[in-house]
């Protein structure tokens, strides 16, 4: 899977975080980008960036859990591109708050984002990918879909759920032109944190306490994480590691599957103590 002038990236949560580094990534390589958020000043910063590097470059304002407005979305890429080699499902949400304390409204708002955005995504533009020699779906799950740790009910929920369906999908797909990775980053410094959504009987304090852990904790710049992305979509692998302590994290759940909150729950809470994770080295290759 090359990515170059010949290239249409279609990328999800373009405004910021991952997904602007992604779009500026990807026009440093020459591929022309369709980008969508619902943040639209933030999408067109974005834009405006990216179009300096001389791609051609289509803002989208799309709320990706509407299915609607993800098949007018992808109808607009044939228009606006002809085709889509690469489709990046990476806009998603946060969530403050235990399990009790956040409503089924927050909980069903979250799932439609994370989760069904991704099947929407994958719906729709599966069969502009298919009509291309070599295609590829990137589908952001998280080390939250490896684990799930106290106080991620619903978020743990929707990133297990997009790992599930990537996982079956990519087998279905499996000897196609069309690859498909999940991807499960590490603590990623963006602003999802300070976006989350706060539950609906959660105390203000616990979203800033929550905040506050999350700068701790989030070591890895989105521009790397764009830079594991694209290099993982060329090599078309299956899944997609980011970061030190996704790897750490990966390898934990495999020793301890039933047992693995022990020795986290600690090192979440007190980001600045020692694990015994920390041995755990990443791979070089």
């Amino acid at each position: 899977m090359r990515i170059d002038r010949n290239s249409v990236a279609v990328v999800t949560g373009a405004a910021s975080g991952i997904g602007r580094a992604l779009a500026m990534r990807l026009a440093q390589e020459g591929a022309a980008l369709a980008i969508a958020d619902l943040n639209e000043a933030g999408l067109e910063e974005t834009a405006q960036a990216a179009s300096r590097l001389g791609v051609k470059v289509s803002t989208h304002v799309v709320d990706v859990s509407d299915r609607e407005q993800v098949n007018a979305f992808a109808d607009d890429v044939v228009r606006e591109h002809g085709k889509a080699t690469l489709l990046i499902n990476n806009a998603g949400v946060a969530l403050h708050g235990n399990f009790e304390e956040v409503s089924l409204e927050d909980f069903r708002w979250l799932m439609d984002i994370n989760f069904w955005g991704a099947v929407y995504g994958a719906k729709y533009f599966l069969p502009l990918l298919k009509r291309e020699p070599r295609a590829h779906i990137v589908n952001l799950s998280s080390v939250f879909g490896l684990i799930a740790p106290a106080g991620q009910a619903a978020y743990s929920a929707s990133k297990f759920a997009v790992r599930g369906f990537t996982e079956s999908l990519r087998h279905e797909l499996e000897g196609s032109n069309v690859g498909v990775s999940c991807v499960h980053p590490g603590g990623i410094r963006t602003p999802i944190a300070q976006r989350a959504r706060l539950g609906g009987s959660t105390s203000a304090s616990r979203r800033e306490e929550s905040i506050s852990r999350f700068e701790k904790l989030a070591r890895t710049p989105p521009e790397t994480a764009a830079a594991v992305i694209l290099r993982g979509v060329e090599r078309r692998e299956p899944r997609i590691l980011i970061g030190i302590d996704a790897y750490q994290i990966d390898v934990l759940q495999r020793l301890r599957p039933a047992s693995y909150w022990k020795s986290l729950a600690r090192k979440l809470k007190d980001p600045g103590m020692k694990s015994k994770s920390s041995s755990v080295k990443q791979p070089t290759s």
